[in-house]
């Protein structure tokens, strides 16, 4: 989402490199083009002028530490304060059990899933989440949460045969807590724009089960829209938190800088995809070393240890490091990866990598490496050797690609191979004129 601000605020910093301190004059133009930069990504226009106001006091004046230079040490600046934007910390939930948390936004926000999201991750941590289903105008609501609440284990609560929103809260409250469940989350219904009728639902709801936290939901790809629907919402209920979702997506992403300033409500929780797993606790300070191309490790690290198995981790590096690295393996790894997320946003955890975009078959590529690898024998994964013409005119028949296809998958595995037995003969000079031809091809395995 943030890829064009990241873009446009490196930018404007690179022209800062080399000036020997910080002055209102070399300052301006970078200025410019940063406020530029925030109102071009949607965020709201008073927070971009404060903002600006805030990093020219931080900076005028001061003079470049050794080592760094004025475009680093604005960077350090911007970072801070768009820290303070996002807000500071993480915001957890209170830690009251039983919890009621009412979920509340407009229609197509994303609040069932998130409801179903929020329950995963609240799992995960120990907790024993209900899901009651509030929104009676959409039967397909109901049924999309009582499936995800199959899938991930939820306790589940649904009147079907009843309109009454307030009376359906309190018997689903009742159900949780018969069944021990410590987090109860209220799903409620939406509406196209916000209107009385929407509004009084789910204050009515509010006073029949006493929430201990109100969360909005929403969609991040509303822009300034998103903003004015927090502020009518947090004036109807007192929000306690906001769930931003479709971050994943091309929006330009302001809803996220401008909605904790304006409104004074933190956001708590982020949703990253479609999956039940792409949702995330919000931390300020991660995100804004992602819109700074400053990537976000401790995210990738935290990935990472919870989608791959250290053992196995451990057994791969054993084998890599002594050149016994096989297809069987590869495909392993691939699995592996998937698991943590999209290629691009891995890329936009990485420091620096944040602005390279990935070829747009990427994600099909690798899906491809994937069912040519699975269309071989066990035996010829372990022994690649073995792939004549007749068998590798099986294997791209069976993945539905070309035999050209297969072709370039052991040559560019064969050139892995022989950077690893490289890595571990310690033939340097070797090494690299090995990795300058693989340069020359198509630039490493074809995913």
């Amino acid at each position: 989402m943030f890829e064009s601000l990241t873009d446009k605020l490196t930018g404007a910093l690179r022209n800062l490199r080399g000036v020997g301190s910080l002055s209102e004059a070399n300052m301006a133009d970078a200025l410019k083009e940063v406020r530029a930069a925030l109102l071009a990504a949607d965020v709201h226009f008073k927070v971009a002028r404060e903002f600006i106001d805030r990093v020219q006091a931080e900076c005028t004046g001061q003079q470049v530490l050794k080592s760094v230079t004025p475009g680093q040490q604005v960077v350090k600046i911007i970072h801070d304060e768009l820290v303070k934007l996002l807000g500071e910390g993480a915001t957890e939930l209170a830690a009251k059990r039983p919890l009621k948390v009412l979920l509340v936004g407009l229609h197509g926000s994303g609040k069932t899933t998130s409801t179903a999201k929020l329950g995963k991750l609240l799992k995960k941590k120990g907790a024993r989440p209900f899901v009651v289903a509030c929104d009676v105008y959409r039967p397909a609501a109901i049924d999309q949460l009582e499936i995800l609440a199959k899938q991930e284990e939820l306790g589940f609560y649904a009147d079907r045969n009843s309109k009454d929103v307030p009376a359906i809260g309190a018997a689903g409250l009742e159900t949780a807590l018969a069944a021990n469940a410590d987090v109860i989350l209220f799903d409620t219904a939406g509406r196209l724009q916000i209107d009385t009728t929407l509004i009084e639902e789910v204050k009515k709801l509010h006073a029949k089960i006493q929430p201990d936290e109100v969360l909005l939901v929403a969609d991040g790809a509303l822009g300034q829209e998103a903003v004015n629907v927090a502020k009518a919402f947090h004036d109807a209920l007192g929000l306690t938190g906001l769930i931003l979702t479709k971050l994943d997506g091309d929006a330009r992403g302001g809803a996220a800088l401008s909605i904790k300033a304006v409104t004074g409500v933190p956001i708590k929780f982020i949703g990253t995809g479609e999956k039940t797993a792409d949702f995330e606790p919000f931390y300020p300070e991660r995100l804004a070393s992602r819109i700074l191309g400053m990537g976000d490790v401790v995210s990738l690290v935290e990935k990472a240890q919870e989608h791959i198995d250290e053992k196995e981790a451990e057994r791969m590096a054993e084998k890599m490091r002594k050149a016994d690295f096989n297809l069987e393996d590869f495909l392993a790894q691939m699995q592996q990866v998937k698991k943590m997320g999209s290629m691009q946003s891995l890329m936009g955890m990485m420091p620096g990598m944040s602005g390279v975009q990935l070829p747009d078959d990427a994600e099909r590529q690798m899906k491809r490496t994937e069912a040519i690898i699975q269309s071989m024998t066990i035996q010829e994964r372990r022994k690649p050797g073995l792939l004549n013409g007749s068998r590798r005119m099986r294997i791209a028949a069976g993945a539905g690609v070309k035999v050209l296809e297969v072709n370039q998958l052991i040559k560019q595995f064969e050139q892995m191979q022989k950077l690893m037995k490289m890595m571990k003969g310690g033939n340097q000079k070797k090494l690299m004129r090995q990795m300058e031809q693989m340069k020359g091809g198509r630039g490493g395995m074809p995913f």
